[in-house]
């Protein structure tokens, strides 16, 4: 398994983020492009990858000799803000980036909290952004887009994943449901709502449905009442840290189901590291993965494992496909006209690394869901079975 950002590491990164943030003024001919990303905060594990994803994309275009506008090639400059996982601070830096920074197009940041807050700055000021990281249903909520383009997962899919995954892989249990999710908007979307629906559906008691503030480090009352309650299934909806505490506390409570789903938290490799083999079993939506056979997605993940020395995630590959749907649609306008190039990104119709892009009447491209489960570090796909690469392992050991 990679190891973990550690202070060698942590230099490495500090260096490349005070690259990817723009110190010295661009040239005037650079095509300026610009980023909001938690790369402090709860969040960081997210931005880091999506910082990674977003640079390689730049760089590899740049390599080539960069974009022709109006029949002259110039190179792509990456301006990245950290918004610290605030989005009070993701609005400010999109607004910073449009207004001082002059950029031409924006990239999203990460979870509906964040990119959203950034997007309406987009939309207000019709700047084009393409984002991934952001659940269409949360990103379609908001309002009816004009310029922001998204790439990500449908929430009642994934939400759906594991349900079919159990019943697909003969997960034997008593049928009673625990529900824990945060107050964000995902949180109370598939938590609130989607889950409890397909628990009927599947013929699951939902006997605890319980909510929390995002910013919550105590659990031991939650936990209390899904072990005095009997449910095997415990599905999970929160941010990594809280997702961290929560299977440490039911460690300390005694409390193991046969079924834990974390979704959103125990999808980065910091949730398994800090965790160790407490991660074993531990399962998760899943939308990309290395093995998938789309152009570059093997090679991606170990372009990242040999710069970095961690292990790959997900991140890394909706935020560089996400660039460079942006990128090949400035290409495609041969402008930095924002108009232009918002009607570039609508002509979208590409196989990328993530699988075919082509939005929607909603600005959205719906991802592909498996589901994934941590086994010894790494998470591997256990459904659908024509997708896996490891075995189910059940029950929660």
């Amino acid at each position: 398994m990679k190891r973990h950002i550690g202070t060698s590491l942590a230099t490495t990164m500090f260096a490349s983020a005070m690259l990817a943030l723009g110190i010295g003024a661009a040239a005037a001919d650079d095509i300026v492009i610009g980023a909001s990303l938690p790369l402090s905060g709860p969040l960081a594990g997210f931005g880091s990858f999506q910082q990674w994803g977003y640079k390689r994309a730049i760089d590899q275009v740049n390599k080539a000799g960069g974009i022709a506008i109006n029949g002259t090639k110039q190179q792509v400059k990456l301006i990245i803000r950290d918004d610290k996982t605030d989005p009070n601070a993701t609005a400010s830096n999109t607004e910073t980036l449009i207004s001082r920074d002059r950029v031409v197009a924006m990239l999203g940041s990460c979870t509906p909290a964040l990119v959203n807050a950034g997007a309406l700055v987009s939309e207000r000021a019709k700047k084009p952004m393409v984002t991934g990281c952001d659940p269409l249903e949360a990103f379609k909520s908001v309002r009816k887009w004009n310029y922001v383009w998204d790439i990500f997962f449908h929430e009642p899919e994934l939400a759906a994943a594991q349900f079919k995954a159990m019943d697909e892989l003969g997960a034997k249990t008593d049928k009673k449901l625990a529900i824990w999710h945060d107050n964000g908007p995902d949180g109370q979307v598939i938590g609130g709502k989607i889950w409890p629906a397909l628990a009927k559906e599947f013929g699951y008691e939902v006997v605890q449905n319980a909510e929390f503030p995002i910013d919550n480090s105590q659990f031991i009352s939650i936990i209390g009442e899904a072990k005095s309650k009997g449910a095997e299934v415990v599905l999970v909806d929160a941010i990594t840290p809280q997702a961290i505490a929560i299977r440490k506390q039911m460690a300390s409570a005694g409390y193991t189901p046969k079924v834990l789903n974390i979704e959103k938290g125990a999808e980065p490799v910091q949730f398994a590291e800090a965790l160790g083999k407490l991660s074993d079993g531990i399962m998760v939506g899943g939308y990309w993965d290395p093995t998938f056979p789309y152009p570059g997605a093997a090679d991606l993940a170990k372009a990242f494992e040999s710069e970095t020395k961690l292990s790959s995630s997900q991140h890394i590959a909706d935020s560089y496909a996400a660039a460079q749907v942006l990128l090949d649609a400035i290409a495609a306008a041969g402008s930095t006209d924002p108009e232009k190039i918002n009607a570039a990104i609508a002509r979208t119709d590409k196989s990328y690394v993530v699988g075919p892009v082509k939005f929607d009447e909603n600005h959205t491209a719906k991802l592909p869901i498996v589901s994934l489960q941590w086994q010894g570090g790494k998470a591997v796909i256990v459904w659908p079975k024509a997708a896996k690469t490891g075995d189910f392992l059940f029950p929660l050991p």
